[in-house]
């Protein structure tokens, strides 16, 4: 997964442009290589969810866990340069996102999504921080000799892989990540439509043109989304001043409304449902090696929206650096909320996010 588009520094596309690989050989390609990271998040929270009840056919989740692709995450990643751990028992995964089936583009060699999640260590709670795709950051040298300067956070993936992103979100952050998980936010579409839709508070109408349907307006206010719709939704930024900001928005009030539907809609109750639901998203799922989902699951079993935190990591602005337009991070204000998530300080986190 990781080398699969790999970019030199000269490519316009290494550079975290919007500029993507396609063309028949990428439409072609079989739909577990397309769609192999659909869901990850879903598929955490229903397991997370179901408690006791899902997890009573222990076996079966297990055989799913071990079925699910897995990444060298950390490989090539040298240790000296990592943090340290400093709160032992709690743990930050890093989710890497991208949407294979976007309109806009075709390929996948770029991450769009990469949100920093946070799970305490009594495990009662998950902060999930965003980080602007055009975050403008140190970008380590990747193994290749790719890299080694500045750049859009993103670029860290075309030029390494995960490895590679791993390295440069550990610099920016000074988190040290354990866990990595990737997810293809197209199989949105899927997961909702198998709840029978989410509901969604739509902050300001807006029309998107780049639709699965052509085009399609969203009135303001609270309403019913099927899974077609709510991915439109989740990927809208043109309509809006800032941009991908709102789409970051949009990304986690979908994630939430599919946390607070699987919650309630009837599917952890149901033996039959749940097993249907995520033997449909289990084989489109790529996490690390060390990473064992039903372990996670019984640690955070009781996790529910109310407790599920939200927020973008601080920044000063947008501008442009050369012929690229970027996000300028606010050093201070970052400084201070990942060190907060280094010691496990959940309450600090949350002040500092306005929460």
């Amino acid at each position: 997964m990781s080398d699969r588009h790999q970019l030199t520094d000269s490519d316009p596309r290494a550079q975290g442009s919007d500029v993507e690989p396609g063309g028949p050989a990428e439409e072609e390609r079989p739909r577990r290589r397309r769609g192999r990271r659909i869901a990850l998040i879903v598929l955490l929270v229903v397991v997370l969810l179901s408690g006791g009840t899902a997890l009573a056919g222990g076996l079966y989740y297990r055989s799913v866990d071990k079925s699910i692709e897995r990444v060298d995450a950390f490989e090539g990643v040298p240790e000296e340069s990592r943090p340290q751990v400093e709160a032992k028992g709690a743990m930050n995964i890093m989710i890497l996102g991208s949407d294979s089936r976007d309109p806009e583009s075709t390929g996948g060699s770029r991450s769009d999504t990469i949100i920093l999640a946070h799970l305490p260590k009594d495990r009662s709670s998950a902060q999930l921080i965003s980080i602007p795709r055009d975050t403008w950051t140190a970008v380590p040298k990747s193994k290749e000799g790719r890299g080694g300067r500045d750049a859009k956070i993103n670029a860290a993936y075309a030029w390494g892989g995960v490895p590679l992103m791993v390295q440069t979100v550990e610099k920016f952050s000074g988190v040290r990540v354990d866990n990595v998980a990737m997810v293809d936010f197209a199989g949105f579409k899927e997961i909702i439509d198998a709840l029978g839709g989410v509901e969604i508070d739509v902050e300001k109408g807006f029309t998107t043109k780049y639709s699965l349907i052509g085009t399609r307006t969203f009135e303001k206010g609270r309403q019913m989304m099927d899974g077609a719709a709510a991915l439109d939704y989740a990927r809208e930024r043109h309509a809006f001043p800032d941009g991908d900001f709102a789409r970051i928005r949009h990304q986690q009030q979908v994630i939430k409304a599919i946390l607070d539907k699987a919650a309630s809609g009837g599917v952890l109750t149901n033996p039959a449902k749940l097993n249907s639901f995520v033997r449909a998203t289990s084989d489109s799922v790529a996490v690390d090696k060390s990473l064992s989902l039903v372990d996670l699951a019984m640690e955070m079993r009781g996790l529910r929206g109310g407790n599920l935190t939200f927020f973008t990591c601080p920044v000063k602005g947008t501008g442009r650096v050369g012929s690229e337009s970027v996000v300028f991070p606010d050093p201070a204000r970052s400084k201070t909320l990942f060190d907060a998530v280094r010691r496990d300080s959940v309450p600090e986190i949350l002040a500092i996010s306005g929460k």
